[in-house]
């Protein structure tokens, strides 16, 4: 059996019921490309097997005894356990850049926020995202303007992505049991061919907006409020929806232009 590694963020699902209800949603995502993102002791991974072909599907890991372990557990299978990390694998970066792909996983929840940043790099290819995260990041990514989760995920994943929280996991459904509560999420790509404005100087003003969170927009946005009247300028950035930052970004960017 594979031992959980801290230093990895390791803590293995072992409710049935609970894999279960994650593959039950997965499974209803339209069929492309699979990866499953820290197979760990493979309890998803077994049904993922079962249901999806050979060659369109492969499960990842950064610990290279989960990945022993698999290829001794699958023998048949061996070849689709490979040991990469998502975060910074060439391969992956090409599988993401060449094919439609969904994505499932019990995910590392020390890396969670960065997996969700490289799923908006290669936005255009990644279909459906179901995973399990801390529940203070999934609370993030699908919390609306207003709420204090409100943030720079929860904007730039929903102007992709149609998210969805779907339910909590309680600490004693690992092992080990994590410190804190789980959740498993889904993201839909809305599959926007391109957005109407810049889509670089869009990334930038919401970051630079969410860097003083508490400041409002004419003060955190100086760069650009100095030289225009921006729109919603008295508002702190949580206040305003992907379609407002769209909005704002285009009124910036038609006075950078000139």
């Amino acid at each position: 059996m594979v031992k959980a590694k801290k230093y990895l963020g390791q803590h293995f699902l072992i409710n049935q019921h609970i894999v279960n209800k994650i593959l039950e949603v997965f499974f209803k995502c339209p069929s492309f490309f699979s990866i499953e993102i820290g197979a760990g002791t493979g309890v998803l991974t077994e049904k993922l097997i079962q249901h999806l072909e050979k060659n369109n599907f492969i499960a990842i890991d950064i610990d290279k005894e989960s990945i022993h372990y698999l290829k001794q557990k699958f023998t048949d299978n061996a070849e689709q356990f490979l040991l990469e990390d998502f975060l910074s694998s060439d391969l992956i970066g090409k599988i993401l850049l060449e094919k439609k792909v969904n994505i499932i996983g019990n995910f590392p929840y020390n890396i969670s926020s960065q997996i969700m940043f490289r799923v908006l790099e290669y936005k255009e290819n990644v279909q459906c995202v179901v995973g399990m995260f801390q529940k203070e990041v999934a609370e993030r990514i699908c919390a609306v303007p207003g709420n204090k989760s409100y943030g720079i995920l929860s904007v730039l994943l929903q102007t992709y992505f149609e998210v969805k929280y779907l339910f909590t996991v309680n600490e004693g459904n690992f092992i080990p049991p994590p410190r804190v509560k789980s959740s498993v999420i889904i993201l839909k790509n809305k599959n926007i061919i391109r957005l109407s404005v810049n889509e670089k100087l869009y990334f930038e003003v919401v970051k630079t907006a969410f860097q003083q969170r508490r400041k409002t927009l004419r003060n955190s946005l100086q760069k650009w409020s100095k030289h225009l009247s921006i729109p919603f300028a008295e508002k702190r950035p949580e206040q305003l929806s992907f379609n407002d930052f769209i909005e704002l970004t285009s009124v910036i960017e038609k006075a950078i232009s000139g």
